[in-house]
């Protein structure tokens, strides 16, 4: 019986180291993202960092591609 409680009390101990680091991980990036978002830059996410202008257009080409995989999917003419 001793035995099986050391097991069980090793594993809950360990569980809750991880769970800490893990914790603690979570915390340390929510302050980075939140350090960025003080700072007032965006995280460069699109092409490598490409400036605003560039991203906006890049945006609105997916958006176009998308309309016209919606409209091929439902079966219309282009």
């Amino acid at each position: 019986m001793s035995q099986e409680l050391l097991i069980a009390a090793s594993a809950l101990v360990g569980l809750l180291v991880i769970a800490g680091a893990l914790l603690k991980g979570w915390q340390d990036w929510l302050a980075l993202k939140q350090r960025e978002l003080e700072a007032g830059r965006a995280p460069r996410e699109i092409e490598g960092g490409l400036r605003e202008g560039a991203a906006r257009i890049e945006i609105a080409d997916l958006k176009e591609r998308i309309r016209k995989l919606e409209a091929i999917a439902s079966g219309v003419d282009l």
